[in-house]
């Protein structure tokens, strides 16, 4: 016996709509979470590069006797004086590499100092500034590293004689 108009539908054919719906609803909720965690990772990451150019930045402008002395929150009063010392955060005595770090809201910035030959400040031709900014992630520990080269002026277009 057939009717003549079937209206509606069945409730496994709704049970299985709401099944669909579900799990599409489910991959989006995923996506837009992944989605989240990378907008947050390239936050962190700008924010970062942000930091460790500013630092190279300001280690390339400041007059060259100052070079190791730091003035973090920009009163005129050194706050750092970088040191080679062994003590945290630099890592080996008498390296030549002088080092220094502050915190930026979840962000740790290490900045380092390498002077090229076991001179002083003054006498030395060249030095390598590195800056490293480290940040934690859903995904684990994150490091920028960017580094540059800043000639003493001293020396610079100066002829040996």
């Amino acid at each position: 016996m057939r009717r003549k108009h079937e209206e509606g539908g069945t409730l496994l054919e709704a049970m299985v709509a709401a099944a669909i719906a579900g799990v599409m609803f489910m991959g989006t909720m995923e996506t837009v979470g992944t989605a989240a965690r990378f907008v947050h990772r390239a936050d962190m990451m700008t924010r970062a590069q942000s930091i460790a150019q500013s630092r190279l930045e300001a280690k390339r402008s400041v007059a060259w006797p100052l070079l190791l002395v730091e003035d973090v929150d920009g009163d005129g009063a050194p706050d750092t004086v970088m040191r080679d010392d062994g003590t945290e955060p630099d890592e080996e005595a008498g390296d030549g590499i002088y080092s220094a770090m502050t915190e930026h809201r979840g962000l740790t910035e290490k900045w380092m100092i390498e002077i090229h030959g076991s001179v002083p400040l003054a006498s030395v031709g060249m030095v390598t500034i590195t800056a490293v900014v480290t940040f934690e992630d859903s995904d684990g520990w994150r490091e920028l590293r960017m580094k540059t080269m800043r000639a003493n002026p001293a020396f610079v277009g100066s002829v040996p004689r």
